[in-house]
């Protein structure tokens, strides 16, 4: 039973010595061969390559913290650009807040860009695209489903410089831009006051000594008002001198 023993730690011991000689034997080819040597040439390359990033930026911090911040920068403008499916709900938003307002109140700048953008969309005519740090959404001559031969021939198609023509918004930093800015004082029809002077169309926010007095003349607004004595004497006077004014014209 022990020789059985002996026997097979032996087998064991002689199977691992030749799976290991096996084993270095092809990483040794491996490490030779022409993909081993490139594997270990690049590996070295990107090794040095940090190793000096992390000693220039010991040596001039300054620098290395400029870069840094402008990568973190495009890393949050990539992360927070928006998408397709944020134009369409802020489009959606924008239009109803513009349906909640009359014709006569609400901006026609405001009012003539989202119909644009509303007749393209439902015509399937918006496009979105990913620049990286930002998105644009532009508007094509047909619908993508059409199939006549002036929307199928590549020859015809919409060429690459006429691009910034075509451009109806701008995505950066999670806002659309030109949907912003055109939907500044929506509420407000300039039609209304297109016939006032310069000086009176200019409208500035109220200084704080303003709003406390205004604030201050709507609290008064609902008090009681106070007679004093002197008017109490000076309105009985008035009244007695026209009391026989009053009868005279009676008696007449």
């Amino acid at each position: 039973m022990a020789s059985l023993r002996v026997a097979r730690r032996m087998f064991c011991a002689a199977a691992e010595t030749t799976a290991d000689t096996v084993r270095n034997s092809r990483w040794g080819k491996l490490k030779d061969s022409k993909a081993g040597v490139w594997c270990h040439s690049l590996l070295s390359d990107y090794k040095e390559a940090c190793r000096e990033i992390f000693v220039g930026a010991r040596e001039r911090p300054v620098k290395a913290s400029v870069y840094l911040t402008l990568l973190s920068g495009a890393g949050a403008c990539f992360y927070t650009k928006p998408d397709q499916s944020s134009f369409e709900a802020a489009l959606l938003e924008r239009t109803n807040q513009l349906g909640l307002l009359s014709a006569w109140i609400r901006s026609a700048t405001s009012d003539s860009h989202m119909q644009k953008l509303t007749k393209l969309q439902n015509e399937g005519r918006l496009r979105h695209i990913s620049l990286g740090l930002l998105s644009l959404v532009y508007y094509t001559n047909y619908h993508p489903d059409t199939t006549l031969y002036e929307a199928r021939c590549s020859n015809l198609s919409v060429l690459w410089r006429e691009l910034p023509q075509r451009v109806l918004d701008v995505g950066f930093a999670g806002r659309w831009w030109i949907l912003n800015s055109k939907m500044q004082d929506y509420d407000v029809n300039e039609e209304e006051f297109k016939h006032l002077p310069p000086h009176m169309r200019a409208t500035s926010p109220p200084s704080v000594q303003e709003v406390e007095r205004n604030e201050r003349l709507h609290k008064e607004s609902w008090l009681a008002l106070t007679v004093k004595e002197e008017e109490r004497e000076t309105v009985g006077r008035e009244e007695g001198l026209a009391k026989p004014l009053r009868e005279e014209r009676t008696q007449a």
